[in-house]
């Protein structure tokens, strides 16, 4: 019961915008990796930390992405949360640099997104800690979270995942509403 009411208190907790505009328009926080974009290097190193891999798609001038910036990720426990399980890698929907799925494929951000039929900012997309050879984003991801979700609902994706909960028979929506109750949420 104490467990739960600090959870309702932190999130509850107005607390200050920890991300910053970058020079593309987009917000960057401290637990964003700079990475080559090579999807399957980025899980391996990943994996290599012990972290799970999670891609999140965003683009300039997006008020949900700067919703989930400003009112979700900077929650303590959200951010701790990212922080200690995520390896989180950064993808413009309209940019430029080259990014390499899993499957071998090179292609620039923006129609890289367009392949994996990414029409929504921001969008998390969560994979599991090996890929099958062959197999695209869209395919391996073990979950996909496309626009701005409360913090409950984003704090309890972020829990399902690397509780496996895709492998538990347990469906999302199942497992988050339990959440809400035993932790006492309320969004």
């Amino acid at each position: 019961m104490l467990r739960a009411f600090a959870l309702i208190l932190l999130m509850a907790t107005p607390v200050a915008a920890e991300a910053t505009l970058g020079d593309d328009g987009l917000h960057k926080t401290t637990w964003m990796r700079d990475t080559f974009k090579d999807l399957r290097e980025d899980l391996a190193e990943a994996d290599a930390e012990g972290l799970r891999l999670m891609v999140i798609i965003e683009q300039r001038g997006c008020i949900y992405c700067t919703k989930m910036h400003e009112e979700v990720f900077p929650v303590p426990e959200i951010d701790a949360y990212i922080r200690a399980h995520y390896f989180v890698v950064q993808l413009n929907m309209f940019g430029s640099v080259d990014v390499t799925d899993f499957d071998g494929t090179v292609l620039p951000e923006k129609d890289m997104v367009q392949r994996w039929n990414v029409m929504f900012t921001p969008t998390l997309m969560f994979f599991p800690q090996i890929v099958p050879e062959g197999v695209s984003a869209p395919q391996a991801a073990v979950a996909v979270m496309p626009g701005a979700f409360g913090k409950s609902t984003t704090y309890n994706m972020l829990t399902w995942v690397v509780e496996q909960g895709y492998l538990t028979g347990e469906p999302f929506q199942k497992y988050h509403a339990r959440m809400l109750v035993e932790r006492g949420q309320t969004d």
